[in-house]
């Protein structure tokens, strides 16, 4: 499923939507000078128990929009052997996700140079965010171009908590050594961000920048902890 110029996203609302062996694609070209907004997402989910499996979602900036119907309201989202491709906060939104087994794809910009974000968490407090597990985060970019993450206070809305966790994921040498950062004001530390036992050259060591689970925290940071009893069907 391609869309073509720069249209919005391919948009799933409903609850229990489930996607599979599909390509979502925004082939918007970022060069065209004409339009200042380069964002041009692939797909956007808004509905709780979302299982996306196989699935490829490909862009550049805001590819792939995981939502929930309310800042009150849980919308839980299994990502499974997916491609997700992008640059700038190209995973962003209030669902709590799961992105397990999957590929997720570095690109440069539409100048050729390196540099973005993985994911821009919007989640509500008391709620969960992303969790990317048992995955490998690369691209053909520059080493230590890219950040995995930083809070969107989506509206300038303090009263949220952003999350993101990787976990027992390789990591390339695309991903800085300092993997999270700020935004809009709002300071990451003041939020939720970490890992634990990540691989590959993009991998670090704990620090006052990079802080990781133990392994006690890291029992309640499992697929089955963000799906709440909701098992994604076969």
């Amino acid at each position: 499923m391609v869309r073509r110029g720069r249209p919005g996203p391919c948009r799933h609302e409903a609850d229990d939507f489930q996607a599979r062996n599909l390509q979502f694609v925004n082939d918007f070209n970022e060069a065209n000078s004409a339009i200042a907004d380069k964002q041009a997402g692939a797909l956007r989910t808004a509905g709780d128990r979302i299982v996306l499996d196989n699935i490829g979602a490909v862009g550049d900036q805001d590819t792939l929009l995981l939502d929930s119907a309310s800042k009150s309201t849980v919308g839980r989202v299994y990502i499974g052997n997916a491609w997700i491709q992008g640059n700038v906060d190209f995973i962003f939104g209030r669902a709590s996700a799961v992105i397990d087994k999957s590929a997720i794809r570095l690109v440069k910009r539409y100048d050729g140079s390196s540099g973005g974000y993985v994911a821009a968490p919007s989640t509500a407090a008391g709620k969960k965010g992303f969790l990317f597990i048992n995955s490998n985060i690369t691209g053909d970019v520059s080493s230590r171009s890219f950040y995995l993450g930083r809070p969107w206070h989506a509206g300038g809305d303090a009263s949220l908590d952003p999350q993101a966790i990787v976990r027992n994921t390789d990591l390339s040498a695309a991903i800085k050594t300092t993997p999270w950062t700020d935004m809009s004001g709002f300071s990451w530390k003041d939020d939720r961000f970490g890992e634990y036992k990540n691989t590959g050259a993009g991998s670090g060591a704990a620090g006052t920048d990079r802080p990781q689970l133990t392994d006690a925290q890291a029992a309640d940071y499992e697929i089955a902890d963000w799906l709440g009893g909701w098992q994604p069907s076969a």
